[in-house]
C-alpha cells in the first residue's frame, strides 16, 4: 500500500522560484543530505574555477605577489561580517575539524588535565581530541546528554560534568551533526566561565543556517563551516578566537606568515588551493539573492515536513520525533526500528543501499544504540523527494531487515 502523505502531514512550504536550477545537481537523485558536505552553486563553481585559471595563468603573480593576503583578509573580513565575528580575531581554515585540531594543539594540555565533550558531539573531534590527549597526558571525558533533554537540562548537565581545576577545555556543538540537536551555546559558555574553562564551540552546521551573532556567544573558539549551509565552496571555514587566546594559537603547519602571527600564521599555508576563500563571497551573494530569511524558513519547514512524513511512514507518532530545539533548523533525524544500523558499518550499508535501490541520498548514523536517519533541507529540494523517501523506505527496510 502505497503511503499518503496528504493524510497528517500537514502542508510543506512552496518551492523557492528558481532554487533548483542554481543548482548542478543530478535530476535523477533526491538529495537529501545538504549536512554532509553541502552543494555549491552553478556560479560559485564558476566563480571559483575563474580564481584556478587566474592561478593558473601566472602562478608567480598569484603566489608571490603583493595581492593574495589582501585577498584573503578582504575575503575574511566579508565572512565574518556574515557570522557577527571580529574580523581581526579570526582565521580562514579548511573546515570546522581544522578549527578544533587548532584549539586543543593550542590550549596546551598537561598531565592529568581533561577534555570534556558531549556525547552528541562529532566523531572526528573526538579523535581530534583523544590523540591529543595521549600526547599530552591528559584524558578525554564524555558526558551524556539525553536526546530529548531541555536547555536548562543540558546546561545542567554540563556544569555537572565540569571539574575545576581539571577541565581544561569543553567541546561542545552549536548543532550537533549525528542528532540534529541545536545546544544552547551562550548559556553553556556562561556555565563554564563561571570556573574559568575555555569552551571550543564546533558550528560545523550553523552559517547559513542559523542567524548568528559569533561574538556574543563569547565561546573562547568558535569555527563554522561555510561550505554547508552558506554556498561556499568545499574547504571553507572560520576560526574565530577570543582577545585572550588569540596570541597563543599555534598553526598546525609552520609557513611563511608564522612571524606574522594569528590570523595570517593559520591562512598563508603556501602554495595551497586559495580559491575555495576567495569565491565564498559569491556564495553568500546567492544566498542574498534568494533571500537569506525566505532561505532559512523554507528549509526549516521543509525539513520538519520531511521528519513527520518519513516517520509516520514508519508508524512512528509524532511524539517519537526529537525536536530540534531551534525552529531554524534545517536538519532531522527520525530513529530507525530497533536493531537497524544501530552500529557505523551497518548504518553505512543501509544508506548505501538506500542510494542504489531509490536513488536517493541520506545520512545515517548510529547513536545511543540505535540507528537515526537524518534528513536535511535545502533551496534545491521539494515535497515530492521526501513523499518518495516515505513510500519506499518501508518496504526497503521489510525487504533487507
Amino acid at each position: 500500500m502505497s503511503y499518503d502523505r496528504s493524510v497528517s502531514a500537514g502542508d510543506p512550504p512552496p518551492p523557492i522560484p528558481g532554487a533548483r536550477l542554481l543548482f548542478s545537481l543530478d535530476p535523477g537523485i533526491a538529495y537529501l543530505n545538504h549536512g554532509s558536505f553541502g552543494a555549491v552553486p552553478i556560479g560559485v563553481q564558476r566563480a571559483q574555477q575563474r580564481l584556478r585559471d587566474e592561478t593558473d595563468r601566472n602562478p608567480m603573480a598569484f603566489y608571490a605577489g603583493t595581492a593574495l593576503g589582501d585577498r584573503i583578509v578582504h575575503t575574511r573580513r566579508h565572512l565574518a561580517q556574515f557570522l557577527g565575528a571580529d574580523p581581526d580575531g579570526s582565521a580562514l581554515v579548511p573546515n570546522a575539524t581544522a578549527g578544533v585540531s587548532l584549539a586543543l594543539q593550542s590550549v596546551r594540555l598537561k598531565p592529568g588535565d581533561e577534555v570534556l565533550l558531549t556525547d552528541h558531539g562529532y566523531g572526528a573531534n573526538e579523535m581530534a581530541a583523544k590523540r591529543q590527549c595521549r600526547r599530552d597526558g591528559a584524558t578525554a571525558r564524555t558526558v551524556a546528554v539525553p536526546l530529548l533533554a531541555t536547555d536548562a537540562e543540558v546546561v545542567g548537565r554540563i556544569r555537572d560534568a565540569l571539574r575545576p581545576g581539571k577541565t581544561k577545555l569543553l567541546i561542545v556543538d552549536q548543532l550537533t551533526s549525528p542528532t540534529a540537536k541545536v545546544l544552547p551555546v551562550r548559556d553553556i559558555v556562561a556555565a563554564a566561565r563561571e570556573h574559568e574553562i575555555p569552551v571550543l564551540v564546533d558550528a560545523a552546521h550553523a552559517p547559513g543556517m542559523l542567524s548568528l551573532e559569533v561574538d556574543r556567544i563569547g565561546a573562547d573558539f568558535w569555527v563554522g563551516n561555510l561550505h554547508k549551509w552558506a554556498y561556499a565552496p568545499r574547504a571553507t571555514g572560520l576560526f574565530s578566537v577570543s582577545p585572550a587566546w588569540r596570541r597563543r594559537i599555534e598553526p598546525l603547519v609552520v609557513s611563511w606568515e608564522q612571524e606574522s602571527g594569528f590570523p595570517h600564521n593559520v591562512e598563508f599555508q603556501g602554495t595551497l588551493d586559495y580559491s575555495a576563500w576567495l569565491a565564498a563571497p559569491a556564495g553568500l551573494f546567492t544566498m542574498r539573492q534568494l533571500g537569506a530569511g525566505t532561505v532559512r524558513r523554507h528549509n526549516a519547514e521543509l525539513a520538519a515536513y520531511g521528519q513527520r512524513v518519513v516517520g509516520e511512514a514508519l508508524g512512528l507518532a509524532r511524539t517519537e520525533l526529537p525536536d530540534p530545539g531551534s525552529p531554524e533548523a534545517a536538519m532531522r533525524i527520525v530513529p530507525m526500528p530497533p536493531g537497524v544500523a544501530a552500529t557505523r558499518p551497518e548504518a553505512s550499508a543501509l544508506r548505501q543501499l538506500i542510494a542504489d535501490k531509490l536513488a536517493i541520498e541520506v545520512a545515517l548514523n548510529p547513536w545511543g544504540g540505535r540507528g537515526w536517519l537524518r534528513l536535511s533541507a535545502q533551496a534545491y529540494n521539494r515535497a515530492e523527494e521526501y513523499d518518495r523517501l516515505a513510500e519506499h523506505l518501508p518496504q526497503l527496510l521489510a525487504e533487507h531487515h
